[in-house]
């Protein structure tokens, strides 16, 4: 059995410190890749619909890796590891974090929804729901489908989607990069349902 923190991270620790000391890395309570492999995994899985930049995939991988998801459905256009582009912002994440390759992103829908997920595109839609009117249910898994990057989210893929959550933007670009707009999402996940009890 494989002990690892807990997903609380510090608790409490520093919020009075005056010196906020920066933490060496041996001290971050790291687990290996082994460790990682057999560590119990938060229900959210990223799809990635035609995803252009091996950046942006790279930078999906180590965020999942630091939230420890369930895994990465990697579709049409988008790369697959190894890659040395990839690597460059995955940082070995594509190592530790379980993928499939999907040449067509409804294939890839059909398989979570065999698997038991709830399908949430991440979109700009007619009646999507706002991130922050959005409760997950602790009880369900998700996968949410984030777009390419010019195109967004295919419109065959949104209608084959349980929901649409929708981040809210005031300024002159309404669109953000895939990267960070997935961080975004799965924090909000992490805060909403997996980080309930800390």
């Amino acid at each position: 059995m494989v002990t690892s923190p807990s997903p609380c991270g510090r608790v409490g620790e520093g919020s009075k410190n005056k010196n906020m000391r920066k933490l060496k890395v041996t001290e971050m309570g790291r687990i290996s890749a082994e460790e990682f492999q057999l560590a119990d995994k938060n229900p959210l899985v990223v799809v990635l619909d035609h995803v252009r930049s091996l950046y942006n995939v790279g930078s999906v991988f180590r965020t999942a890796d630091a939230m420890r998801l369930a895994g990465i459905c990697l579709c049409g256009i988008t790369a697959t590891p190894p890659n040395v582009e990839i690597h460059k912002t995955a940082l070995g994440a594509e190592d530790t974090v379980e993928w499939k390759y999907f040449k067509q992103t409804e294939d890839a829908v059909e398989w979570l929804r065999q698997e038991g997920y709830t399908i949430m595109a991440v979109e700009q839609c007619e009646g999507s729901t706002m991130l922050q009117n959005f409760t997950p249910d602790p009880q369900k898994k998700y996968a949410i489908i984030m777009g390419n990057e010019v195109k967004g989210v295919q419109q065959h893929i949104v209608d084959m989607a349980d929901g649409c959550l929708e981040i809210p933007q005031f300024g002159t670009k309404h669109s953000m990069n895939v990267s960070v707009t997935a961080g975004m999402i799965i924090w909000d996940f992490m805060q909403k349902s997996y980080l309930h009890s800390c």
